[in-house]
């Protein structure tokens, strides 16, 4: 089980791999920029040749760094310049970590603020997936399940999988699992019984072969309460026994398992690795 955190690329990308293996994570999320603008410096040769050598000696493959994308990109926005802007983004986004030599690439699908239908809000999500897809070559895009709040696109695993559906390449397509916006979404999964109900939904519905990745947080509110507020683990409303079922779950080894608490992370990977069987 490969269980990291997300981590700063403050400094430049390897500055990244340094603060994973200071605290002990054996994966990890960056962002590519600033979380605060909609600029992206260019990234120099020196930053990449570094960052892929820091990754290759100290045994960061491809498929454990998953990326976060900008939150600033909302691909199901109903104003024409947030999407237009939001499209750029994310295609330069995918562009930059194939620069890195990177494959996965997680992001939201958004939200249309309750100001169009459903399943014209996925299709447009889908449609910037597929321009996405033309513009890169090899990037997966990973989905991550939502909360809920504020009209955000999929919180479900029907929506999900209806964006899937109808993206063109399915093979650049995958799933990210957050459980505490599983939980703030409605999915109960305080216990091993109503984990293993609730991981059977997902395979029927979406696949585990699907899973690119997930996003180990508790939660600070109660079960379906559509609020995106991540807590340390066994601290929240979630409790330990749903990390101790995934990290004894063979689907979900060799996949990058990352903390967005607010840590310490050191601490928090070894209470998760103190789970394992």
């Amino acid at each position: 089980m490969f269980v990291g955190a997300h981590v700063s690329i403050s400094g430049g990308p390897e500055k990244a791999v340094s603060e994973a293996l200071a605290i002990g994570a054996k994966s990890m999320g960056i962002y590519t920029g600033s979380q605060r603008t909609w600029y992206r410096k260019p990234l120099s040769n020196i930053a990449i040749s570094e960052f892929k050598r820091a990754c290759q000696e100290n045994n960061f493959p491809p498929h454990l760094i998953m990326p976060h994308a900008s939150y600033l990109i909302n691909l199901g926005s109903t104003e024409t310049e947030i999407l237009k802007k939001s499209r750029m983004q994310f295609i330069l986004e995918m562009q930059r970590m194939e620069q890195l030599g990177l494959t996965l690439y997680n992001f939201h699908a958004g939200s249309n603020v309750g100001q169009v239908e459903t399943d014209k809000s996925l299709q447009q999500v889908a449609d910037a997936l597929n321009e996405a897809h033309s513009q890169t070559n090899s990037i997966i895009t990973v989905i991550e399940n939502t909360a809920g709040s504020g009209h955000t696109l999929g919180c479900t695993f029907e929506e999900i999988r209806k964006i899937i559906d109808k993206v063109k390449d399915k093979s650049r397509m995958g799933v990210t699992l957050d459980t505490n916006h599983l939980f703030a979404a409605g999915y109960d999964i305080r216990t091993r019984e109503s984990c293993e109900k609730v991981f059977k939904e997902f395979n029927e519905k979406i696949g585990f072969d699907l899973l690119r990745g997930v996003h180990l947080n508790d939660s600070k509110r109660e079960l379906n309460s559509r609020v995106d507020r991540h807590e340390n683990i066994g601290k929240g409303s979630i409790g330990l026994e749903c990390f101790k079922t995934i990290l004894n779950d063979e689907r979900f080894a060799n996949l990058p398992l990352i903390l967005e608490t607010e840590g310490p992370y050191d601490e928090e990977i070894k209470l998760l690795n103190s789970l394992i069987d």
